[in-house]
C-alpha cells in the first residue's frame, strides 16, 4: 500500500515511562546458574542488544491506565477541547482484557464525547503506525477533525514468567534462544494526536507513508501473554529484507527520500544489531538515528512514538527537517513515513 497525503499533522505527542528500571545484568543474576550450566557467559544479554536496562510499571497497573495517563498528558499539550476528538484508536500488544477493547476502557476513562468513534488495531510492533494512517485518511475524508492514538505496553509479566521458565533445571540451550527475545522487552505508554493541517498549531505534516509484508515469515515470532518464542537471527535477515524492499519502493514513490535528503530517522528499536544490519544494507548514516533501546529495551508499538517524543525532548527535532518513520512488526509487515517538521 502506498498513500500520498500532505494535509493531516502529527499535532503532539506525549509519553509515560515506567517507574521501575531493571538491568539486564539484574535478569542475568537470576539466571546464572541456568548460563552457567548452558555455558552463556555474563553479560550477553547487554552485547547482543545493546540493552543495558528496561523498565516495568508497578503489579497490577493496566494498559489501559497508563495508555490514559498519556493521552491526558497529549491533550493538555495540545490544548484542544477533547470533545473536538472524533476517533480513538488503541494500538496496544498488552490488553486489560480479551474484551472490551482497551480504546473503550480509554475512552470511557478519558469521558470523551459518545460521538467519538473507538476501537483497537493490532499489528504487532507496527499498529501504531497503522492507526497513523488510518486517521489520516479519515481526517482528509472530512470524517473526523481530531484523531487520537494511545498505547500502553507492560512487560513485566512476561520477563518474569520467562525468567522463572528459564531458571528450571532441564532448560536446553534451545529454548534459552527461544525465549531470549523476550528479556529485551520493555514497557511505557504513549499518545499521539492527529489533525488537518489547517487546525494544526504544529506544523509537523505527514507526506505520505509506503507498506509491505512478507507473510511467509509470520511465524518468526510467536507472542503470548506470558511468552514470546521468537527466531531472532530470522528476525533479523528477514526483516531487514522486508525494510529494503519497503525502503526502495519508498524512494520511488515519496518525494525526496533518501539518506542524503532525510535529517532525522525514528526507526522501531529491537536490538543494536538490527540496527547495524539494518544501516549497512540500507546505506543510513548512522548519527541520523535516535535510538532508546539502551534504556528502553523495545516497548512494542509504543516504541517508535516515544522515540519520536523523546527526539522532540532532545532537541533534535527543528522546523522544516525531513523526518523517516520507520517501522517493522511481527508478521513480517513493515512502513516507512515521510514526515515534515
Amino acid at each position: 500500500m502506498e498513500m500520498l497525503s500532505g494535509n493531516v499533522a502529527i499535532e503532539a505527542v506525549a509519553y509515560e515511562l515506567a517507574p521501575e528500571i531493571i538491568p539486564s545484568a539484574a535478569i542475568e543474576d537470576q539466571l546464572a546458574a541456568t548460563m552457567e550450566r548452558l555455558g552463556i557467559r555474563p553479560g550477553l544479554l547487554e552485547e547482543l542488544t545493546g540493552i543495558r536496562e528496561r523498565r516495568f510499571w508497578a503489579p497490577g497497573v493496566m494498559p489501559s491506565d497508563v495508555a490514559t495517563q498519556a493521552a491526558h498528558k497529549v491533550i493538555e499539550q495540545a490544548g484542544i477541547d477533547q470533545d473536538e476528538i472524533g476517533c480513538l484508536i488503541n494500538t496496544s500488544v498488552c490488553k486489560d482484557y480479551i474484551e472490551p477493547s482497551v480504546a473503550s476502557l480509554v475512552h470511557g476513562n478519558l469521558a470523551l464525547a459518545p460521538e467519538c468513534v473507538n476501537y483497537d488495531i493490532g499489528n504487532a510492533c507496527l499498529g501504531f503506525m497503522n492507526a497513523m494512517v488510518t486517521l489520516t485518511l479519515m481526517i482528509e475524508a472530512g470524517l473526523i477533525r481530531y484523531g487520537l492514538i494511545v498505547d500502553g505496553e507492560g512487560s513485566r509479566e512476561a520477563v518474569e514468567a520467562t525468567i522463572k521458565r528459564l531458571q528450571a533445571d532441564d532448560v536446553s540451550a534451545e529454548t534459552f534462544r527461544d525465549n531470549f527475545a523476550t528479556l529485551t522487552l520493555g514497557s511505557g505508554a504513549v499518545a499521539m494526536l492527529l489533525c488537518h493541517k489547517d487546525d494544526s498549531k504544529s506544523g509537523h505534516v505527514i507526506n505520505g507513508a509506503v507498506t509491505r509484508a512478507a507473510t511467509q515469515h509470520s511465524r518468526l515470532c510467536l507472542g503470548q501473554r506470558t511468552e514470546m518464542i521468537a527466531d531472532a537471527h530470522g528476525v533479523l535477515v528477514h526483516g531487514v529484507e522486508l525494510a529494503h524492499a519497503t525502503w526502495r519502493r519508498a524512494s520511488e514513490y515519496l518525494a525526496n527520500w533518501g539518506d542524503a535528503s532525510i535529517d532525522l530517522y525514528i526507526p522501531h528499536q529491537v536490538s543494536a544489531r538490527n540496527m547495524e544490519a539494518l544501516n549497512a544494507t540500507l546505506g543510513l548514516t548512522p548519527h541520523k538515528h535516535h535510538l532508546n533501546l539502551q534504556t528502553q529495551g523495545n516497548i512494542g508499538p509504543a516504541a517508535l512514538p516515544i522515540t519520536l517524543a523523546m527526539a522532540i525532548d532532545e532537541g533534535r527535532t527543528s522546523p522544516g527537517m525531513h523526518v523517516a518513520l520507520m517501522g517493522i512488526g511481527s508478521g513480517l509487515n513493515c512502513m516507512m513515513m515521510s514526515v515534515t517538521w
